[in-house]
């Protein structure tokens, strides 16, 4: 099923066009991934008539090849090693990940590759599919070549660009020549290699080494600066000593200057310092490029290739004749405010909205926080990083902190001084920190690292998204004993505001 919330109010589904057809409809949207299928479920349910397109499965990225594969991929890793971690389970555990029924998880989970009961949501949301590749070809129009000819569709209110990414293949020399793996091949695996070179050091290499090495598989880590380097620096240090621990080996400082097959059909890696790296296969995980190469955007004076620009309401920003009025938009990982399924479902659901008021002649509430923007985009995006230990933060870090000019201070808590900590884990590791900022005595940010901590963080999103002061915090008690308890430990570090501050309120 799609992760897509489905419509309340249904209107009965039309066919799409097929052949050398031309159709109108009220809204177009490029892309059935969970970001389109947000904007076109929310069109429909506001009264317009919506076509989805897309070339290839319907549910996307995120559904087949990226968040929910990688995280049953995880999933039985890290629940083998929290069973490990306490005395009791600890002794019952006596054999191995059974890799077979871990890969036939997650191809459950995929549903096998094949999207029967994703269309089924959109037949029962009323929203039209038409599959082909759709670019743009003038303003309001979109030409999609079907497996039956080209279909003309023009749209009356809005055209929506949710076409996503693709990984990004850095310059390497050789390196296109071995047929290096992305994270579609690392997530849809069904023969595991003996050893893996992964280059990259952000959340799809680290999760991917976590994976692999969970499956028996040797990994070899190749890391340019520092693993997680957006997030805080202590984040990069506990998830690489994990690592480390487990048998990955992290080779930092690492900048592969070419790449060859050997003889024996092994990749052999060669480093700017010299040394060599040979594996069965190398993943690249440096990066995501924007699926838009072959959108047609240089019909509306956009360059092929690039991000597209957007306002907080999605609409595309540009200086073109052909962008005049209310008609463009882009949501998710197309647009590069923040390459996260989840962010890329809230631009959808502004975006969905906007049209329909704009469309229907209603207020556009536009003002930052206001119904029809996605304002969390700059300020409060949460993320986890879903290793073991887990990484989930929200906000700003230190560092960014400093650097847009805030007065702050930082307030860090030995996860394993929670109590909570202790019954989940035996010699639990940990680490969270708070940003407050000092003038308003609001949280710019928070990062928890360790087992469990990704179901804490919509707590820390809720106080920065809801800018809920230091004195009204005392107030919010955690339960003990759970890992929520840092939130007081975090707050008696800062020490209780005078009483003025919290009559205030």
């Amino acid at each position: 099923m799609s992760d897509a919330t489905p419509a309340s109010d249904t209107q009965p589904t039309t066919s799409a066009p097929t052949g050398n057809d031309a159709r109108s409809y009220d809204v177009v949207v490029i892309g059935a991934g969970p970001v389109g299928e947000n904007v076109a479920d929310r069109t429909v349910q506001g009264g317009l008539r919506t076509l989805i397109v897309e070339s290839e499965l319907v549910g996307g990225e995120c559904s087949y090849w990226a968040c929910m594969p990688s995280k049953v991929l995880l999933r039985s890793g890290a629940a083998l090693a929290a069973a490990r971690r306490v005395a009791g389970a600890a002794e019952a555990v006596t054999g191995r990940l059974d890799v077979a029924a871990v890969l036939k998880r997650r191809t459950e989970f995929t549903h096998d590759w094949k999207d029967d009961s994703q269309v089924s949501w959109l037949e029962s949301a009323g929203i039209d599919l038409l599959r082909g590749h759709a670019r743009l070809s003038g303003p309001r129009e979109v030409t999609v070549e079907t497996a039956d000819g080209p279909v003309v569709v023009t749209a009356t209110h809005a055209v929506v660009l949710s076409t996503g990414s693709d990984a990004l293949l850095p310059d390497i020399e050789g390196l296109a020549e071995v047929s290096p793996w992305t994270s579609r091949d690392a997530t849809a695996v069904t023969d595991l290699p003996g050893h893996l070179a992964i280059i990259g050091g952000g959340v799809v290499a680290v999760e991917m080494a976590a994976a692999y090495r969970s499956l028996g598989t040797e990994v070899t880590l190749l890391v340019r600066s520092a693993l997680l380097r957006d997030q805080e620096p202590f984040a990069g240090e506990l998830v690489g000593a994990a690592l480390t621990d487990a048998g990955v080996s992290v080779l930092t400082d690492a900048s592969p200057t070419a790449a060859r097959r050997t003889e024996n059909g092994q990749v052999l890696l060669l480093l700017a310092d010299g040394r060599t790296v040979t594996a069965d296969e190398v993943l690249v995980a440096t990066g995501r490029s924007p699926r838009s190469l072959h959108l047609g955007l240089e019909t509306v004076g956009l360059t092929p290739g690039d991000w597209v620009a957007v306002d907080d309401t999605m609409l595309v920003t540009g200086d073109s004749v052909a962008l005049a009025g209310d008609w463009l938009y882009a949501t998710g990982d197309v647009n590069h405010r923040a390459l996260l399924t989840h962010q890329g479902k809230y631009q959808a659901r502004a975006a969905g909205d906007v049209i329909v008021a704009r469309a229907t002649g209603t207020v556009v509430d536009d003002a930052p926080w206001g119904t029809h923007v996605a304002t969390a985009d700059h300020a409060a995006v949460p993320q986890v990083t879903f290793t073991d230990p887990e990484v989930a933060s929200v906000g700003l870090t230190a560092a960014a902190a400093e650097k847009a000019g805030y007065r702050t201070r930082v307030l860090d808590y030995d996860l394993a001084g929670v109590a909570g900590a202790s019954v989940l884990a035996d010699g639990y590791t940990g680490q969270a920190r708070a940003i407050v900022d000092l003038d308003t005595e609001l949280l710019l940010g928070v990062t928890f690292v360790g087992a469990g901590v990704g179901e804490l963080l919509h707590a820390a999103t809720i106080a920065v998204v809801g800018e809920v002061p230091i004195s009204r915090l005392w107030h919010a008690v955690p339960s003990y004993p759970t890992l929520s308890e840092v939130w007081l430990r975090l707050l008696e570090a800062y020490g209780r505001p005078p009483a003025t501050s919290e009559r205030s309120l």
